[in-house]
């Protein structure tokens, strides 16, 4: 089996600098035992987790001046965790899940990269009713909504972490989903709004999704 490749790249958000070590690109993969095949992670979809997308750097500069002072914050799906690595350097109470693997590694590595204190983590998926994760004030992630399966998933997860008072904020890339999530969380109580994010010369090319805003 070939070895992974990597790629170390640093994001800058100002005068804060986050070194990242992501796979090279989309086309890695290592599964020797088999523990990802056995969590219905596919050859193909098993590198999707191991690199930076727009939606991530939308969400992390949405982020990196938002109000968290004395909020339990979520980061679900978090793949390289790009936001969750931002808030810890901002000395966030920031919990990071995903259903892949190998994301927990990634995230310790990255976090010892950026000589900071490593960042509660738990690996679960949106189906399991078993986790330790408890309840948050604010939840975020991006990019998340590959099928229409995943909008009951990710709501019920979401309402099922969600203390009475939660804001959540989600970035879409515009897969079409965005208007079926919106529903499903007004169902659970939730205010609904979706902003244009502007500036966002950082990214390569123009952004067209939405950041998904929802709070009650």
């Amino acid at each position: 089996m070939t070895p992974l490749r990597y790629n170390y790249q640093t994001v800058e958000f100002g005068k804060t600098d986050i070194h990242l070590c992501t796979l090279r690109d989309n086309q890695q993969f290592s599964d020797p035992d088999d523990i990802a095949k056995k969590l219905g992670i596919s050859s193909a979809s098993w590198p999707i987790f191991g690199i930076i997308y727009p939606s991530s750097l939308v969400l992390a500069h949405y982020i990196s001046d938002y109000q968290i002072a004395n909020k339990r914050i979520l980061e679900v799906g978090c793949g390289m965790a790009l936001s969750s690595l931002l808030l810890n350097k901002r000395h966030a109470d920031i919990t990071a899940t995903d259903y892949h693997p190998e994301v927990g590694k990634f995230l310790l590595r990255n976090t010892t990269l950026n000589q900071d204190s490593p960042i509660t983590y738990e690996r679960t998926g949106w189906a399991d009713s078993n986790d330790d994760l408890g309840q948050f004030d604010l939840i975020i992630g991006s990019d998340l909504l590959y099928e229409d399966e995943h909008i009951n998933l990710l709501a019920s997860f979401i309402e099922a972490h969600a203390k009475p008072n939660c804001e959540v904020i989600l970035v879409d890339p515009g897969r079409g989903r965005k208007n079926k999530i919106s529903k499903k969380m007004m169902d659970f109580g939730f205010s609904s709004d979706h902003i244009k994010p502007t500036l966002t010369a950082y990214l390569e090319n123009e952004f067209k999704g939405h950041i998904l805003k929802f709070k009650r």
